[in-house]
């Protein structure tokens, strides 16, 4: 069986770092993305099992680059977890309405971190399944 692959979108290189460290101890393939474009770049030359996205980047943000991944049918079903230090009222029900999965606060909490990955890759297999026999 393969490595569970993950990818964080953060353009600020401390939290990249952090979340990268925290989820290639609990055994995951991590990839990493400054930005939008290289994290398009990458989701097409090898699609991951979750996305940790970052909102507030310089060019696309976190919100526009997942509303363009839940477009393509092809990609829709990665679940995309919304990843913000701005934790303001009414944030969280603007990531889910753009097509996020799940919200995260930051900074991130390393002890929960991987508990709660698990969560949206179990629920991630789960809408995978039902999206896959909706298209058959």
């Amino acid at each position: 069986m393969s490595k569970v692959r993950i990818l964080v979108v953060d353009d600020n290189l401390t939290n990249l770092k952090l979340a990268v460290n925290v989820l290639e101890f609990e055994g995951y393939e991590v990839l990493r993305a400054e930005n939008a474009e290289v994290a398009q770049e990458i989701i097409r030359q090898s699609p991951p099992n979750l996305i940790l996205m970052d909102i507030q980047m310089p060019g696309m943000d976190g919100l526009t680059l997942t509303r363009k991944l839940k477009a393509d049918q092809t990609i829709d079903a990665i679940p995309v977890v919304a990843m913000t230090s701005f934790a303001m009222k009414g944030d969280e029900q603007k990531a889910l309405d753009a097509g996020c999965d799940g919200y995260l606060t930051k900074p991130i909490d390393t002890r929960t971190l991987p508990g709660q990955v698990a969560g949206f890759l179990e629920r991630g297999k789960r809408n995978q399944t039902s999206h896959k026999s909706k298209i058959t």
